[in-house]
């Protein structure tokens, strides 16, 4: 193969293409574009590509051509030739040198690829230096170069080595070279002072700290140069990015003591540039420097732990970035810091340490409730207008950097009690109210963003207060149930309350307060406050539900009147707190208020699917329908086996009006959907006392099944399955051979579907499905094994391992491990029953009759096409195989692997592969494990080398196979 490319007019003619589609892509117009773009990625994957890309890196193209020929090349390195490649290569980093940088870049990736490739290449450092030479314009080159290599070859993505050779030749390209790069910095460092703060050296440092030991980085002159380098503003970043880098390496505190011990100085010399970089307001300064206090905090935290004495001026360089960040653009890169010191901090062994950084968090939850502040408008002194200038992206910021904040306020609850936590808090409100309540008017409460931010503070805390707390609560709840008519005050007082329901439960003196301003709250024509009353009922409601029984009758009238003014997750979350009220009440009330508290709902209900015209309407309709699903989950009255349920002879009841609009809407899919999950619930709640239900309810769901060809009807079924099994107690044998015999008409339709239409057509329905038979495998194993269905049904989710997508693979693979089990003396998810032989013979004989495609099915998925998350489930379903036909199922494992497109697989590889599988194999039980792992290692090996290809698949094409019967 010839590798020089020349610049004659063959050449020329070769990337001409190339160039007019680049140009096209320019300024074409969009058809020429998508023609031109698609040209590129044809030509990128073609097997002369990598000749025409030298040839246009060569010639006189601009330098988005010559970059398009460089990224290119990258990929299209050939398995020989690779010395004369090499050359090419070093040639074409020599003449750019000087730049683009870019195009630099991606030759050093071609060239880092070729090293790990060239296995027999073993003076890697010397020849590349070497060849591009030691005048200052090669040393860009050798930085880009020494920068990239460690990156590819730790990624190694595309590389045609097996994990032991990739291993062997990472400890030889990096390992083996430490030292000798170690040296070559430092020499490059102490050249010239423009070379110290180079930020490419500082790249290469942090790149190769991973393969080399600290501490010779540490204890080398590279050090002071890292610290120099951040004194200049050019180099500034990459200095911060090198020096985290070495602190993160130093994790393992014991081993790197030494190290730290040189370096904690260093850092806390730098303190003084916090106040530096405020006053300068040099926003990425004090990012920089910020990052440099946490992230070594991070790392040393044990030692902060240990040693407080010694790291108590690291950890108050960290507070004082947070004090000092007005902007709060910096101050959330130490949360991860303080929630660390405080997993330490609250063990019993670092009680000591505990007490000296006391004040420390103290001063913090000062800090963090001056930061919860919202800003203050300019020109209003009142604090009211547009508080983020019509910035709505700021705004959201805000409100997600306020909750991070709020949970730095629940780790210094842990350091230093609730109690204090919350005083801190009543103080602020009562400062506040001795100097400003006087002067609020209705619209205008003067700094009213002083009062907002100790409660919300409050709102955060909640989590950490026990229900018991009885010093501060009692006092700061009478004062923010009073505090003047403001919307954010408000909504903050809401969205507080609802945090302490738990703790109102325990102090029912202060409930009647709360629940007046609650409700008082719906009347407000702030969208926002609305929302969080109904979330703050929901809590209340839940949490106090035994408290408000004399209530339930008001509680209903207020529900009616109220529910229709919220919106859809209000009225969802206002359902839930009055249904759990509903839900404690003496079983003998709970039919006639479930009628009261429902039977509005269905006549809305009615009233909304007469109007449904269009999408928007019905989409109202399937949204009101849960509504009733919620008073089915939580309304579950305990009556004993055999006597009837007062909330199923409710169902009963409206069971025939859901019908109607299931049938009136069976066309669609949200309103199905609903109805099936009020029925599953239904079925779920009440258990066996459902039994009335069932005769009406299969009818409607084999029909609904067959006419809409929807999954939801399988949900129901499944949970119809589950509740009335064979082994389940107060159910008769007649009943669940009528249900098992419901089952097999809902499976027979599915088989239909599945012959009508391929997989890909019916991806939630195969989910739904194989869900549904994963729970009669678990139930009504030794039925479904001995049905006439139970092939066909195999043989569809082996069919179903052609598709792409997780859910349905997911479901498929679930169902086709458990049935493998059941060839076997012991199933997955089964009882303790023994598994009968003539299961296990029936098993044996369907996988023979299906193994070899059902092998080839997931080993082709598994190297090509399944998402990431089905390899385990995968690679389970082929232990089971091999656990029970372990001979048959190496036998079709030998032939699979020999049907992947030539080239990509050497035949060694597949020798040894399989030389493994039976080594392991003749170990017995004991060896399984590790053929599941041998087999995982070659597919994620072959995935790697070809990501997700899609053409050449060779004979494992022919896997992909329709299911008869």
């Amino acid at each position: 193969m010839v590798v020089m490319a020349t610049n004659g007019s063959g050449a020329e003619q070769a990337y001409a293409p190339v160039l007019t589609a680049m140009a096209t892509m320019r300024s074409g117009v969009r058809e020429q574009k998508e023609a031109a773009h698609a040209y590129l990625e044809r030509f990128q994957k073609s097997t002369e590509a990598w000749q025409v890309t030298i040839g246009i890196l060569q010639s006189g193209a601009d330098a988005e051509a010559k970059l398009f020929a460089a990224t290119t090349l990258k990929g299209k390195i050939p398995t020989d030739a690779l010395p004369a490649l090499r050359n090419q290569i070093l040639e074409l980093l020599k003449s750019f040198a000087t730049g683009p940088r870019p195009i630099r870049i991606q030759l050093c990736v071609c060239l880092a690829h070729l090293a790990i490739q060239m296995t027999q290449w073993n003076d890697v450092m010397p020849v590349v230096i070497s060849a591009l030479g030691n005048d200052s314009e090669s040393h860009a080159c050798i930085l880009d170069f020494l920068k990239v290599l460690p990156e590819e070859v730790t990624q190694g993505r595309k590389i045609n080595l097996t994990e032991e050779e990739l291993s062997q030749r990472t400890q030889e390209l990096l390992g083996d070279n430490g030292a000798q790069v170690l040296q070559l910095l430092i020499s490059y460092a102490q050249s010239s002072n423009s070379a110290a703060t180079n930020p490419q050296l500082l790249e290469v440092i942090t790149s190769w700290l991973p393969e080399v030991s600290v501490s010779p980085v540490v204890n080398s002159p590279l050090l002071d140069v890292l610290f120099s380098a951040l004194n200049n503003d050019r180099s500034f970043e990459a200095a911060t990015d090198c020096l985290c880098a070495i602190f993160k390496e130093t994790r393992e505190v014991d081993e790197y003591l030494p190290v730290i011990q040189v370096l904690l100085p260093r850092v806390i010399a730098l303190r003084p540039r916090i106040l530096q970089a405020a006053q300068q307001e040099d926003a990425e300064l004090f990012k920089g420097i910020t990052r440099i206090f946490a992230e070594s905090g991070e790392a040393w935290v044990v030692l902060i732990a240990r040693e407080p004495a010694v790291f108590r001026p690291l950890v108050e360089a960290v507070l004082e970035c947070c004090a000092r960040d007005l902007d709060r653009e910096a101050i959330a890169l130490t949360f991860i810091f303080w929630y660390e010191l405080k997993l330490y901090l609250v063990l019993e062994r670092y009680i000591e340490a505990r007490m000296q950084y006391v004040d420390v968090f103290s001063k913090l939850v000062d800090i963090m409730m001056d930061h919860l502040q919202y800003p203050s408008p300019e020109g209003h002194t009142d604090g009211e207008g547009d508080l983020f200038d019509g910035d709505r992206e700021a705004e959201e910021k805000f409100r997600g950097f306020r909750h991070d904040m709020g949970d730095v306020l629940k780790d210094c609850c842990e350091m230093m009690g609730v109690t204090d936590c919350l005083t801190k808090v009543l103080d602020r409100i009562k400062t506040w109210m001795g100097s400003y309540a006087s002067q609020a008017r209705p619209g205008a409460v003067p700094h009213w963003q002083e009062l907002e931010a100790p409660i919300f503070s409050m709102r955060a805390m909640g989590r950490m207060v026990d229900k018991d707390e009885d010093i501060v609560l009692p006092q700061i709840i009478p004062l923010i149930v009073q505090i003047p008519p403001h919307e954010k005050l408000r909504f903050a007082v809401i969205m507080a309350i609802g945090r302490y329901t738990e703790w109102t439960s325990n102090h029912p003196e202060l409930l009647e307060m709360q629940f007046t301003y609650i409700v008082s709250s719906f009347s407000t024509d702030d969208k926002e406050i609305v929302r969080g009353a109904a979330m703050a009922m929901k809590f209340f409601c839940t949490d106090c539900k035994h408290l408000l029984t004399e209530q339930v009758t008001q509680l209903q009238t207020f529900y009616d009147q109220t529910l229709d003014k919220l919106p859809g997750l209000s009225q969802e979350e206002l359902t839930e707190g009055v249904a759990s009220v509903v839900a404690v009440q003496p079983v003998i009330r709970i039919y006639t208020l479930m009628k009261m508290y429902c039977d509005p709902l269905m006549a809305r209900l009615m009233t909304k699917a007469n109007q449904a015209t269009d999408d928007d309407g019905k989409c109202a309709v399937a949204d009101f329908l849960h509504l009733i699903t919620i008073f089915v989950q939580i309304v579950t009255p305990y009556v004993e086996p055999g006597q009837e349920n007062p909330a199923v002879t409710y169902c009963l009841e409206i069971f025939p009006v859901l019908s109607k609009i299931l049938d009136t809407f069976i066309d669609f899919t949200p309103i199905c959907e609903r109805v099936c999950r009020t029925w599953r619930n239904m079925v779920i709640s009440y258990r066996t006392a459902t039994a009335p239900m069932l005769p009406v309810m299969a009818n409607k769901l084999a029909s609904g099944f067959e006419t809409s060809r929807q999954g939801c009807f399988l949900w129901v079924t499944s949970a119809i399955l589950r509740e009335f099994s064979e082994d389940r107690e107060h159910v008769d044998e007649q009943t669940t051979e009528a249900i098992y015999s419901f089952f097999e008409a809902q499976s027979t339709n599915m088989m239909r579907m599945m012959n009508d239409l391929p997989p890909r057509d019916l991806p939630d329905v195969i989910e739904d499905f194989y869900r549904l038979l994963t729970d009669a495998l678990l139930y009504y194993p030794h039925k479904l094994i001995r049905s006439d269905l139970f092939s066909p049904i195999f043989q569809a989710a082996i069919a179903a391992l052609a598709l792409e997508q997780r859910d349905p693979l997911t479901a498929s693979l679930h169902y086709i491990r458990d049935v493998i089990s059941y060839g076997g003396d012991h199933p997955l998810r089964s009882s303790d029953s023994p598994n009968p032989p003539e299961s296990q013979h029936l098993i044996q004989q369907l996988i023979m009759s299906n193994g070899e495609h059902l092998v080839k099915s997931i080993m082709a998925g598994m190297m090509i096409t399944f998402p990431d998350d089905c390899f385990s489930d995968g690679s389970a379903a082929l232990l089971g195989l091999f656990e029970i036909m372990p001979q048959q199922t190496t036998s079709w494992v030998d032939k699979t692997v020999r049907m992947l497109p030539p080239g990509t697989v050497r035949e060694a590889e597949i020798d040894r592969l399989m030389n493994g599988i039976r080594e392991r194999l003749a170990l017995g039980h004991d060896g399984l494990r590790k053929v599941r792992s041998l087999l995982q290692d070659f597919t994620n090996t072959y995935r790697r080398r070809y990501i997700a290809p899609r053409e050449g698949l060779g004979g494992l094409a022919a896997t992909r196979f329709r299911f008869s019967g």
